[in-house]
């Protein structure tokens, strides 16, 4: 039988089982909705159930297995959503709910983060921006507002790792998942003696640092039966999904990667030791990237986001039309580069990428809603070639071309037009789920079916659609230079 990984993904809005083949075949996959629910501790909290999460994961997994009965799973691994995490005692016991990105209870922490670290310091030692769901802030809300769940706890884990401890028994903190903390060294790639110290806690709050693609044991006999899987199957340690679908790309290092959803993420896989660290308020947030040695400086900002609300205020009669983007590309479609001067700075909350707020200007009696989609398509796209020249500043080397994953990769327009404003080629690639891909990627390594991770990727030979910058290139790299410079400056 062919070998295949388990691959449990916790995301924030849905949770999935994904079975992999070797090939990078999905043989099966199934979700169910995530959610959060109010803090029974905290009035206008909100925290994960992680329970609740526990038995979804379950669920989906017994449906994959069932509709593979003939593949040999060989292994299981465990990607999530960053940052969201919780203080647990030895046996799986948590102090205290986790804590969700979405909760606005550590907005004072962030702000008042001063009277902590410096925050220059913290950037440069961390290279994360401050945002007030980063862990950091979570583990201080509890140290001031909840000092008896410190001091009971054994351990501070992450998202993955409470998943982990739950199919092994074992304690592990994976680097990628560490990476977005904001409680590591971004030199060490590992936790930050000065920052633990300033909180007053000893590297040994956390579970041991692992990298991903490590076999940390095996599934228990009571995991076994509630995921419908084999006991004593190969337990790998996987990490943040953000680094996984980077890794599944293809990437080579300095590759830059979009990541295109509600949210764009713009990152590159650069050598850590040839970085030069920006200033804090340059928007640049550097992870940790799967491999040693590696890092991950990435921008990121509202895209689809957007999009749809332009589809829901011009496009109601579109709403539950499963074609609606195919309908809005194609109006969008017939009007030239630059919308007739029609112009957006797309920003749906304060604070956003550009710090401007948001706008639209240039209308006439003439435009229309396919000129307000375009012109949120090219806003967009300036927005990424704006973060794109700071990445290149950031690595020290120019993109030659661009990858494109996620949902916001399938729109041909809009490929279209962030290949004319970048002028190189932009690849998509024609895979589905590659977070989970790029899991069962480490996983094979780690379990010797791939000698490396390059060997497996080649493995599956995953295919590229190109775009190259058309006619409309010149036209819209200098329009980008005018748009960069009144809404950047």
């Amino acid at each position: 039988m062919q070998p295949s990984i388990l691959i449990l993904d916790c995301g924030a809005t849905n949770v999935r089982a994904c079975l992999v083949a070797s090939t990078g075949r999905i043989i099966a996959t199934h979700s169910l909705p995530n959610e959060t629910i109010p803090d029974p501790f905290y009035p206008g909290g909100l925290i994960w159930d992680i329970d609740d999460i526990w038995k979804k994961l379950a669920t989906c997994s017994r449906k994959v297995c069932e509709s593979a009965s003939d593949t040999e799973i060989t292994g299981v691994t465990v990607t999530t959503f960053g940052v969201d995490s919780a203080a647990m005692t030895k046996d799986g016991t948590l102090g205290y709910p986790v804590i969700s990105w979405q909760c606005s209870r550590t907005e004072s922490i962030e702000k008042n983060i001063h009277q902590y670290f410096d925050p220059e310091w913290l950037y440069k030692e961390t290279g994360l921006q401050s945002y007030h769901f980063n862990t950091i802030h979570k583990l201080i809300w509890l140290c001031e507002n909840r000092p008896d769940v410190i001091k009971e706890m054994d351990y501070y884990v992450m998202m993955p790792s409470m998943i982990l401890q739950r199919l092994s028994g074992e304690f592990v903190t994976d680097t990628t998942m560490a990476g977005t903390s904001m409680l590591t060294s971004l030199r060490s790639r590992s936790f930050s003696s000065e920052i633990l110290r300033t909180l007053g806690l000893q590297s040994s709050a956390f579970p041991q640092l692992t990298e991903p693609g490590t076999i940390i044991g095996r599934v228990t006999d009571r995991a076994a039966d509630s995921l419908g899987i084999r006991a004593g199957t190969a337990v790998i340690v996987a990490g943040h999904d953000t680094q996984f679908a980077i890794l599944a790309s293809g990437a080579s290092v300095n590759q830059p990667v979009l990541s295109s959803g509600t949210w764009e993420i713009l990152m590159v896989r650069a050598q850590a030791d040839a970085l030069s660290l920006p200033a804090r308020n340059s928007g640049v947030t550097i992870e940790l990237d799967v491999q040693p040695g590696l890092v991950n400086p990435g921008v990121q900002w509202v895209a689809s986001g957007v999009l749809e609300w332009i589809s829901r205020l011009y496009y109601p009669d579109l709403a539950g039309n499963s074609s609606r983007y195919l309908t809005m590309a194609g109006e969008a479609s017939a009007l030239p580069a630059g919308s007739h001067g029609v112009t957006l700075v797309p920003e749906l909350f304060p604070g956003g990428f550009s710090g401007k707020p948001g706008s639209m200007k240039g209308f006439t009696h003439e435009t229309t809603r396919a000129h307000v989609y375009r012109a949120g398509l090219e806003a967009l796209c300036y927005y990424l070639a704006y973060a794109l020249d700071k990445l290149q500043r950031v690595g020290g080397s120019a993109a030659r071309d661009m990858i494109c994953v996620g949902g916001g990769s399938k729109n041909l327009l809009w490929n279209q037009i962030r290949a004319d404003v970048l002028g190189i080629p932009v690849k998509t690639l024609d895979m589905k789920e590659t977070t989970a891909l790029g899991a069962a990627l480490v996983a094979f390594t780690g379990l010797g079916i791939y000698s490396n991770i390059e060997e497996a990727f080649h493995a599956i030979k995953g295919t590229y659609a190109i775009f190259e910058p058309g006619e409309d290139s010149l036209r819209y790299r200098e329009m980008c230079a005018a748009y960069i410079d009144e809404v950047f400056s």
